[in-house]
């Protein structure tokens, strides 16, 4: 597999993300269904934003190692959220977790009115290999 980033500017560094990721030569492509804090048993967390930011990049990790992928061939990564200010509270969080795997994914953050139940921020990733 090979893939190639395409930043025409600096700016998004420091956002730990890329405008565009051009992937050839793949063996296998993951899409993983938005994974949230909710936990073994089914129930969806009630915890602050800090606390289901931890849990969903937990769970997202489990279903792409699971799957046999690596977090570092996360391609795509939409982020969605119902409080981008609560998000940006601990971006720090998401942040590390990008340069620990030294992902380089494009990305788009949404946010929404609501998310399923009780539940404040999801992911939905494209894994390649």
């Amino acid at each position: 597999m090979e893939k190639r980033v395409i930043n025409p500017w600096q700016w998004q560094d420091q956002r730990s993300y890329v405008q565009a990721v051009e992937v050839k030569n793949v063996k296998g492509t993951l899409y993983c269904s938005g994974q949230a804090a909710v936990d073994a048993d089914g129930k969806s967390s009630t915890a602050d934003m800090k606390t289901q930011l931890a849990q969903a990049i937990q769970n997202l990790e489990k279903v792409i190692s699971e799957a046999g992928y690596e977090c570092k061939n996360i391609v795509r990564l939409n982020v969605i959220t119902t409080s981008s200010a609560a998000f940006f509270t601990c971006f720090d969080i998401f942040q590390d977790w990008i340069a620990k795997h030294g992902i380089k994914q494009a990305t788009t953050l949404m946010e929404v009115k609501s998310l399923f139940e009780t539940l404040k921020i999801e992911f939905e990733a494209t894994v390649v290999r």
